[in-house]
């Protein structure tokens, strides 16, 4: 990434990983890759908001080269202490060793055990601010949006909110604002960015912005730390983050499942066939050849999740209970679900499911099938798919 001009005075100097396919572990599939957005401001005190995974510090400084020397850096403020946002932060505290640093008390604490080192450090927390000159720095406290030491900062005088992960997105391009790109396929990455890391901190984020709706802060520009700076569509993503943290859900249906000899393949497929018979929008998933990152965006705001497996050693097959497992962890509301599969002898898989996930969904009867099914069986997935998705689109 070049160093890119944000707004008068605002740079942002921050790194690209075109090539990383695999994030926090290997729980996100990132098929266009990442970005680490950090951001320079000139002003009486030069300062620089939040830095960059380790590995990326040198094109982090070389940025910030371009529009000073490094040297001169007077402040560091540290949003999110997460190692894609401060793996940088000790190579740029060699450079600039007299920088005050501020940031949550949580996130001095947590650069201690990641680092061995905070700086100077100051602790701040919402209400309070920092006078950099022209500009004062208003400080947000967002505890668990989406780590304990996650904060925003505002500059009323550039009208940026700075978010570090909130209003993310993974999307590695040379372009930087929200309106150089194709506005669908960003969205698709702000859904899956959502539906994989922000999730499960959904009444935390309704509450978060009610709070700051009423700071009145004029917000022209979102800057967050992943991904597209957010200049044209801000009232859109806005109104996203208001929408998924409501839980509010579309009358689509995800139908998820892993097969051992095919019998719950034919089930699935039978399944969807009587969903989209209604005419409600189904997606059917193998869980064995779909990433699940790309079916937890899906699921986000889909009403109605179906869920199958085989039996196997009196369980469900490994993969679809990983993703389960995954999935309990969003505390979803308002779903409504039903769970099938086929099996030889026992039949346990389809009660494992609904005890995994019932904390985030509600089941209809369950359908199971012994070995591989007839023309009989499968009719009555068929009914089955298409009186779900009647449920599905006549319920308010």
């Amino acid at each position: 990434m070049s160093t890119r001009l944000i707004k008068e005075g605002v740079y942002a100097v921050g790194a690209i990983d075109w090539n990383e396919r695999r994030f926090h572990g290997y729980t996100y599939a990132t098929k266009r890759g990442v970005t680490y957005n950090a951001y320079l401001v000139i002003d009486k005190k030069v300062t620089l908001i939040d830095t960059v995974r380790k590995g990326f510090e040198k094109e982090l400084i070389a940025n910030i080269r371009e529009v000073i020397d490094p040297s001169k850096i007077d402040v560091i403020v540290i949003n999110h202490i997460e190692p894609d946002h401060s793996g940088a932060f000790p190579e740029v505290l060699k450079i600039c060793p007299n920088a005050k640093i501020y940031g949550t008390e949580n996130a001095r604490q947590g650069l201690l055990k990641y680092y061995g080192i905070s700086g100077d450090w100051t602790a701040v927390k919402s209400g309070q601010n920092l006078n950099i000159g022209k500009r004062t720095l208003d400080f947000i406290d967002v505890p668990m949006i989406h780590w304990p030491d996650s904060m925003f900062t505002y500059s009323a005088y550039d009208r940026i909110l700075f978010s570090n992960d909130g209003f993310g997105q993974h999307y590695a391009t040379n372009k930087i604002f929200d309106d150089e790109v194709d506005f669908d396929v960003l969205m698709d990455e702000v859904q899956k960015y959502y539906a994989n890391i922000l999730w499960p901190f959904n009444m935390l984020i309704a509450s978060k912005l009610a709070a700051i709706g009423k700071l009145n802060l004029n917000i022209e520009i979102v800057a967050p730390s992943h991904g597209l700076v957010w200049r044209k569509y801000v009232s859109e993503i806005m109104q996203k983050y208001l929408y998924w943290s409501s839980h509010l859900c579309k009358n689509r249906i995800a139908v998820v499942y892993e097969t051992m000899w095919n019998s719950t393949e034919k089930m699935a497929r039978k399944i969807i066939e009587g969903i989209t018979s209604e005419g409600v929008e189904a997606v059917l998933f193998d869980v064995t050849k779909n990433d699940r990152s790309d079916i937890a965006s899906y699921m986000l705001d889909a009403k109605g999740w179906v869920f199958g497996s085989s039996t196997h050693d009196g369980e469900m097959l490994p993969v679809i209970a990983s993703f389960l497992h995954f999935l309990k962890g969003s505390k979803a509301k308002g779903r409504k679900s039903f769970a099938f599969g086929s099996y030889g002898w026992s039949g346990e898989a389809v009660k494992n499911i609904e005890n995994t996930v019932s904390n985030v969904t509600s089941f209809d009867p369950s359908l199971r099938v012994v070995f591989n099914p007839n023309k009989e069986e499968l009719n009555k997935c068929f009914a089955t798919g298409k009186t779900f998705a009647l449920k599905i689109k006549n319920e308010k």
